[in-house]
């Protein structure tokens, strides 16, 4: 990794308020280091980290992810019960699930629409929608 992805994974970690352990931010790194929004799961960026030389298990992985969602760095979209993804832009905006490729991509926000959702129940609030648009190639 250039110094420039180090540092960029630095400011991230910090951002976030976490501590820029050595695993954290080489998966920091990994995922903002060339500046670039990008959608991973744990196990694509288990491997993207193994390829870097990165001797990481995909437990800590997944712990990482969930800390760098914790900390506010990051959402996590899930599509069905088995698959989720970990996205590093954190503006609201829809997603395409691509069936067939197992893959997701952000979809024009500028282009939803959504009159109303439904109240919380008594005793909760809303947070957050996540819309999930599926999609395959014809």
């Amino acid at each position: 990794m250039t110094e420039l992805e180090m540092e960029r994974g630095q400011k991230w970690l910090a951002d976030g308020g976490l501590r820029p352990t050595r695993q954290r931010l080489s998966l920091a790194s990994l995922l903002i280091g060339d500046g670039m929004n990008r959608h991973v799961t744990a196990e694509g960026l288990y491997a993207a980290a193994h390829d870097a030389g990165e001797r990481v298990s995909l437990a800590t992985v997944y712990n990482t992810l969930r800390a760098f969602c914790d900390a506010g760095l990051m959402h996590e979209i899930t599509v069905d019960a088995t698959r989720s993804y970990f996205d590093t832009r954190m503006d609201d905006h829809p997603h395409f699930f691509w069936e067939g490729e197992n893959r997701i991509s952000d979809a024009p926000a500028e282009e939803l629409e959504l009159a109303r959702i439904p109240k919380a129940p008594p005793g909760a609030e809303v947070t957050r929608v996540d819309v999930v648009i599926r999609v395959r190639k014809v």
